[in-house]
């Protein structure tokens, strides 16, 4: 239900009125109570359609860009974990060579 505007020619009172559009223009002034109300013509509602898509994220303010903008650095410098190193294994088992070093010590006798 749209809110139309209002003014009365008598007493210069103006106001909004929340009004179905099937509801007829009111036409008394509810301050002075004279048959002088007329509704007025508006603009209508601040209703924005630009630019490439039409979604929430399109008119983020300049502190939300900044601010997402400090945080993309610290997620590209997280170190990467590899989940299978063979030293790795090796010297949680308690053994001190690593395959390399065996098979050189072989090679070598």
């Amino acid at each position: 239900m749209p809110t139309y505007d209002y003014e009365c020619d008598a007493c210069d009172h103006a106001f909004e009125e929340f009004q179905s559009m099937m509801d007829k223009p009111l036409k008394k002034c509810p301050k002075c109570g004279k048959p002088k109300l007329r509704r007025l013509i508006g603009t209508g509602a601040a209703i924005l359609f630009k630019g490439s898509g039409f979604y929430q994220t399109d008119y983020r303010s300049e502190s939300y860009k900044s601010a997402a903008k400090a945080d993309e650095p610290k997620a590209k410098e997280a170190p990467k974990t590899d989940a299978a190193k063979p030293a790795d294994t090796a010297a949680s088992s308690g053994t001190t060579a690593s395959k390399s070093e065996a098979k050189s010590a072989k090679s070598k006798t």
